[in-house]
C-alpha cells in the first residue's frame, strides 16, 4: 500500500483468497481495519522507524517557516507590486521560546533534539513519561496534564499516532487554552485536530498561526477556509518525502512481503 491505496475492505479481501501480507508505507495504520485483516489470516507490516528523522526535520522546518513568516516573505519578495520592504514586517523569536510536544515517541524525541539546538525550552506530554536521562539529554520537562503544556507553550507540535483517543485531540477547548501568540504545528494526522475549531481560532486570533503538513481530507477542497488564511502554512503531507527515505521504505516493504511469502518472521510486523 502506498498513500493508503488500494483500500483494503471486505470485498477486496474476498477477491484475494491467497493474500498473505499487506505491507503499508509509513508509520500510521489508522487507515487499516486490523481486526478485519487478521480475521482473514492476513499479516500486516509498516515502516515505522525510517520516517522518524525526516518527519522531525519537517516539524522544525514548519516551526521556523511559520515563526519567521517565510511563505509570506517569499510572496512579498517576488510580487510585481512590491516597491519596498516594510520595516515593521516582523516574525517571532525561536531561540528561548517554549516548545510543547504532544507525543514524545521516536519522532517527538527527535524534534526535541533539534529544538534543543535552537535553545528552546521543551515541554512534553505523553502516555508514559520518558526516562530521566532521556529528559535530561534534551532538557525536556514532562507535563502530566495536557492543559499545562498548552497554557505555557509558544509552539505546540503534534506528533501522536491517530487513535480513538487522539481523534480531534485538539479542539475548541484546547485551542482556547493556548496563548494568543502561540502557533500550532501538526506533523501527525489531520484528524488529530478539529479543523472547524482551528479555522475559528485562527480567524478570531485565539491563536497566532498554524503550520500543517497534514489535513483532512488531503488535499483540502479548493474553497476550504484554511487555504485563504495568511497565518497558515500547509504542505502536502511530505514529512517523509526525501529520496533516501522513500527508497528505504520501498525496500522494507519488499522485505516484509518476501518474508511473508516464504513463511518467515516478518520484519516490522504490526501485531
Amino acid at each position: 500500500m502506498w498513500y493508503h491505496k488500494p483500500a483494503i475492505n471486505e470485498d477486496l479481501l474476498q477477491s484475494l483468497p491467497n493474500l498473505k501480507v499487506v505491507a503499508s508505507s509509513g508509520v500510521g495504520i489508522d487507515h487499516l481495519d486490523l481486526k478485519l485483516l487478521f480475521s482473514y489470516g492476513v499479516k500486516v507490516s509498516n515502516t515505522p522507524f525510517i520516517v522518524s528523522t525526516d518527519t522531525a526535520d519537517m516539524g522544525m522546518a514548519l516551526l521556523l517557516a511559520s515563526s519567521r513568516r517565510l511563505v509570506e516573505g517569499h510572496e512579498m519578495a517576488v510580487s510585481p507590486d512590491t516597491e519596498y520592504f516594510p520595516a515593521d514586517w516582523l516574525g517571532v523569536e525561536v531561540s528561548g521560546a517554549t516548545l510543547g510536544i504532544l507525543g514524545m515517541g521516536t519522532i517527538g524525541y527527535k524534534v526535541a533534539e533539534r529544538a534543543k539546538a535552537f535553545e528552546m525550552k521543551i515541554l512534553y506530554h505523553n502516555r508514559n513519561q520518558r526516562k530521566k536521562e532521556e529528559e535530561s539529554a534534551v532538557g525536556a520537562v514532562y507535563c502530566k496534564k495536557i492543559d499545562d503544556l498548552l497554557q505555557q507553550s509558544d509552539f505546540v507540535l503534534l506528533a501522536v499516532n491517530l487513535t480513538p483517543q487522539t481523534h480531534k485531540l485538539i479542539g475548541k477547548r484546547e485551542l482556547d487554552l493556548m496563548k494568543p501568540t502561540a502557533t500550532l504545528i501538526n506533523i501527525s494526522r489531520g484528524l488529530v485536530v478539529d479543523q472547524d475549531a482551528l479555522v475559528e481560532a485562527l480567524q478570531n486570533k485565539v491563536i497566532k498561526a498554524a503550520a500543517l503538513d497534514v489535513t483532512y481530507p488531503e488535499p483540502l477542497p479548493r474553497d476550504h477556509p484554511l487555504l485563504k488564511l495568511k497565518n497558515v502554512i500547509i504542505t502536502p503531507h511530505i514529512g517523509s518525502a526525501t529520496k533516501k527515505t522513500r527508497w528505504v521504505m520501498m525496500e522494507e516493504m519488499a522485505e516484509s512481503i518476501e518474508a511473508g511469502l516464504a513463511g518467515l518472521p516478518i520484519p516490522r510486523e504490526v501485531l
